[in-house]
């Protein structure tokens, strides 16, 4: 039998009105979004219900209703006795991953992720940092491409490395401009510029993590009760100190999901199960590897289905 890995989407997969007719219809999922409003003092429950998209997509909107979201659909599969071996996330979806796993608190985690959002907006002006999604170049090439143009004294470098053929590049505008010319050139089919509101991921986001390291140090970060598959190494943490200084290292180092997709099939993962909005992450692990079975859940219909697939299946 194999195993079962939870994973969580990162920020560009929220949508208004998400989660809202799953806690219209069951109050213990409405808690998740009152308690968020409650640590936030602010009322984010509205802007997820109703929007408007442009508040919703601000990173330090975005990305508290992601982990919100998330978690309040994960709260079906905690009732139904569906447990995972591993949890993962893209991005801002490793600290919903670290919920899950019970390292950190939901409440933390949307205080955290809310920081996080305030810090990587203020680490660079806006309009002098963006990203750029680079398709059909390797990573060897494009590194060495990033590479050339950042000794050169425009910052640019990896991202996310999502799946074969898709790769995210970050930094200053100048150049990712550069670097996405150059990886043209050197073969890359397509460069599409991200609508982002800052370099992520990139060395220009060093400002942000000492602040980050403050806030984490003010939280009770436990030992994770699931492994969680971090970002950086894309290796399996669980001790808190570990955790704490791969989430520092996450700000400004890329995101390894292809290889973190690899990892978890390499451990005996053949299912995996993508709690929240979109279907970006389950998209990807298809690319990773086509005979992996995903399954997208992001309301109480297709927990349901899900809950009820994986029971049958390993009667």
């Amino acid at each position: 039998m194999g195993k079962i890995a939870f994973v969580f989407p990162g920020q560009g997969s929220q949508t208004v009105g998400m989660g809202k007719d799953l806690a219209e219809k069951n109050s213990e999922v409405m808690m998740y979004f009152t308690k968020a409003d409650e640590v936030l003092k602010d009322q984010l429950s509205n802007v997820i219900f109703d929007g408007p998209q442009e508040k919703l997509t601000l990173t330090v909107n975005a990305q508290p209703a992601l982990l919100t979201t998330s978690i309040a659909i994960l709260d079906l599969f905690k009732k139904s006795g569906v447990e995972a071996d591993f949890v993962a996330g893209h991005s801002l979806g490793e600290y919903t991953a670290l919920v899950a796993a019970g390292s950190l608190t939901f409440e933390e985690g949307v205080y955290a992720v809310r920081k996080r959002g305030e810090f990587m907006e203020r680490a660079v002006p806006n309009g002098e940092g963006t990203m750029a999604a680079v398709l059909g170049l390797d990573r060897d090439r494009l590194s060495t491409v990033t590479a050339e143009i950042d000794q050169s004294g425009f910052p640019v470098s990896l991202a996310n490395l999502n799946c074969p053929g898709q790769i995210v590049i970050s930094g200053s505008r100048k150049g990712v401009d550069l670097a996405g010319e150059k990886a043209k050139e050197a073969g890359a089919k397509r460069v599409i510029p991200l609508e982002v509101s800052g370099p992520f991921h990139s060395s220009l986001m060093k400002p942000a993590s000492a602040q980050l390291r403050e806030v984490l140090d003010g939280l009770k970060m436990q030992d994770a009760i699931i492994p969680v598959v971090a970002n950086v190494t894309a290796e399996p943490m669980s001790t808190a100190s570990d955790i704490k200084e791969k989430l520092i290292e996450q700000l400004y180092s890329p995101v390894l999901w292809e290889d973190s997709v690899q990892k978890m099939i390499d451990l005996g993962v053949d299912t995996f199960i993508e709690v929240g909005p979109g279907k970006v992450l389950s998209g990807l692990i298809k690319k990773i590897n086509r005979s992996a079975k995903t399954y997208s859940v992001s309301d109480e219909e297709s927990a349901q289905a899900v809950i009820d697939a994986l029971k049958e299946e390993r009667l």
